[in-house]
């Protein structure tokens, strides 16, 4: 059963993704997006490491061309994919240049991937609510995500959102 996760940062979707996605069956497989750049990304990546800790997940190092990952995995095992906003990330600011398009073909290999995969969790960061208008990039950035995350809630049979710690279902039911 395919899961999408959103909420503000910080607000324990990682751990109860990870409570999901270990009750999807074996093997068990942390998708790992963050292409750290600095020390708080290896700090935040030390402590997401402690917290699987385990767990018994094998992480898949990520961070563009999520399908690729399939070739190195079980799809009949359960995936939890964090995080899709890291992977837009990368994936539209990329070493190579800004590739503004890029939530497209991203949103398009995520639902591939729920489709071969579909014992898939997948978390993303809600970041819509501020009233606050940014620079044009980050405002391009926030509305490919959201793009993204429409996505993800039509092709996942639940879909959640963790705000507060408060867990809040939108769509299917609640997997714990």
């Amino acid at each position: 059963m395919s899961t999408f996760i959103s909420g503000g940062c910080k607000n324990g979707k990682s751990f109860y993704a990870q409570r999901i996605a270990q009750q999807g069956g074996r093997p068990l497989y942390y998708i790992a997006t963050m292409i750290p750049h600095d020390d708080e990304d290896q700090a935040r990546i030390r402590r997401h490491r402690q917290e699987r800790a385990g767990w018994g997940f094998e992480t898949l190092e990520c961070g563009r061309d999520i399908l690729s990952c399939l070739d190195r995995a079980d799809p009949r095992g359960s995936f939890l994919l964090d995080s899709v906003t890291a992977l837009l990330s990368n994936e539209m600011f990329a070493p190579e240049g800004i590739h503004s398009d890029a939530h497209l073909a991203l949103a398009d290999d995520l639902a591939e991937f729920v489709r071969r995969a579909p014992n898939t969790v997948l978390v993303s960061d809600y970041i819509y609510s501020d009233a606050t208008l940014y620079d044009e990039l980050t405002e391009a950035y926030r509305a490919a995500l959201a793009h993204i995350d429409r996505r993800l809630a039509r092709c996942c049979d639940n879909v959640i959102e963790v705000v507060s710690g408060q867990i809040l279902l939108h769509k299917g039911v609640l997997p714990l």
